[in-house]
C-alpha cells in the first residue's frame, strides 16, 4: 500500500464514521518485527555493563538514525520540498527521537528497570491515542481501549512478578516522570512520522529524515559519554549490534508499518517488546520468571491478537468499536 492510500479522511467525512476495516497485515508484521528486534536490547546491553546506559541509548538511536538517513538519502533529496513544507513535524519528530533514548535509559537508572520500562512502554499507546484524539479529533475506540488495558495489565504483571534482578535507583518519582517523557516522545515521533506519510512523503524519506536529524542531535551526547565502547571488543560489538539491528533495521521496519497502520495501533503492537525481553532474560541471561510474570506474557500476547486480528462481519460498522482510525479510499 502506498502512503497516499493512508491519507486522512476527506473534508466532511468524520473519522468516527469511517468503516471498520481489518488492519493491514503487512503493517502489523513490520511493527511486530521491530518489536522483536527492540526486545533484544536489554539482553545485549547486559554484555557491556561498563558502558553507561545513556551512552548505549545515544549510540543505538544516534548511529542507527544516521544510517537510516544515509540509506534514504536519495529519497530525502527527492522529497526535500515536501519535507520543507512539513518542517514543523520533522523538527518535532527529530526532537522526540533525540529525547526518547535519553529519557528511557535515565528512567531505568533512576526508578529501576521494571518501573522505567513499564511506564515508558506502557504509556506510549495511551499517549499516542491521546495525541490523535486531541490534534485530529479521532475517537478513542472501544476495541483499542480494551486491548491497551489488557496489554498494560500484562506489562504490570510481567514487571511486578519479579524474576529480573532489578536495582531500584534512588529517585523513583523522577524516574517515573522520565518514563512518561519517554513514552510521550515515542508517541510524538510516531505521530509526526505518520502525518508526513499521510502528506504523501514516502516512509523511507520520512523515517530517514526524522531519525537522521535526531541522530545528529545525539552525537554530542555520544561523544561525551561513549568512550567505554572502545575499552573492549565486547563493548564495541554491543554498540554496533544495538545501532545496526534494533535501531537501524528495527526502525526501518517500524517506518514501513507506520505507512500502513495508525500510530496508536503501532505503539500498541510494540507492547510485545517486553515479552521478548522477558523470554530472552530466561533463555540467555538465566533469569527465572514466576507464574505472575508468565501470566503477564500471556496477557500481552492476547492484547496483540485482540488489537490486530480482523473481526468477521464488521464492515460498515462505526469505527468507535473498531481497532483503529485508518480509512481507505
Amino acid at each position: 500500500m502506498s502512503a497516499s492510500e493512508t491519507r486522512a479522511p476527506r473534508s466532511g467525512v468524520t473519522p468516527d464514521l469511517a468503516p471498520d476495516l481489518a488492519p493491514d497485515l503487512a503493517g502489523v508484521g513490520f511493527v511486530l518485527f521491530a518489536s522483536l528486534a527492540w526486545g533484544t536490547t536489554g539482553t545485549a546491553a547486559s554484555f557491556a555493563p561498563g558502558v553507561p546506559a545513556v551512552a548505549i541509548g545515544a549510540a543505538a538511536m544516534g548511529i542507527g538514525g544516521l544510517l537510516q538517513a544515509l540509506l534514504a538519502f536519495s529519497s530525502i533529496r527527492a522529497c526535500r520540498g515536501a519535507l520543507r513544507r512539513q518542517r514543523l513535524n520533522l523538527v518535532l519528530g527529530a526532537l522526540g527521537v533525540a529525547i526518547y533514548p535519553l529519557a528511557f535509559y535515565a528512567s531505568m537508572r533512576l526508578a529501576g528497570v521494571a518501573v522505567g520500562t513499564v511506564i515508558s512502554l506502557g504509556s506510549a499507546p495511551l499517549l499516542s491515542a491521546l495525541i490523535e484524539n486531541r490534534l485530529e479529533g479521532r475517537r478513542l475506540t472501544l476495541r483499542w481501549a480494551s486491548g491497551a488495558a489488557i496489554g498494560l495489565a500484562g506489562i504490570a504483571l510481567l514487571s511486578m512478578g519479579g524474576g529480573a534482578h532489578v536495582e531500584t535507583g534512588g529517585n523513583v518519582v523522577a524516574g517515573a516522570l522520565l518514563g512518561f517523557v519517554a513514552g510521550g516522545t515515542y508517541a510524538l515521533y510516531s505521530w509526526t512520522a505518520r502525518r508526513m506519510m499521510n502528506d504523501g512523503i514516502p516512509a523511507r524519506a520520512t523515517m530517514g529524515a526524522t531519525f537522521g536529524l535526531g541522530g545528529l542531535l545525539l552525537m554530542p551526547v555520544l561523544a561525551a559519554t561513549g568512550a567505554p565502547f572502545l575499552d573492549s571488543a565486547i563493548n564495541f560489538s554491543v554498540g554496533a549490534y544495538m545501532a545496526l539491528v534494533p535501531m537501524f533495521l528495527g526502525y526501518v521496519a517500524f517506518g514501513q508499518g507506520l505507512s500502513r497502520i495508525s500510530a496508536s495501533m503501532a505503539t500498541t503492537i510494540t507492547l510485545f517488546e517486553p515479552v521478548v525481553a522477558a523470554i530472552l532474560a530466561v533463555i540467555v541471561v538465566g533469569e527465572r520468571l514466576p507464574a505472575a510474570s508468565w501470566l503477564g506474557v500471556a496477557l500481552i500476547v492476547l492484547c496483540l491478537v485482540w488489537t490486530t486480528a480482523p473481526l468477521p462481519g464488521r464492515r460498515g460498522r462505526l469505527a468507535g468499536s473498531g481497532p483503529g482510525f485508518r480509512t481507505r479510499r
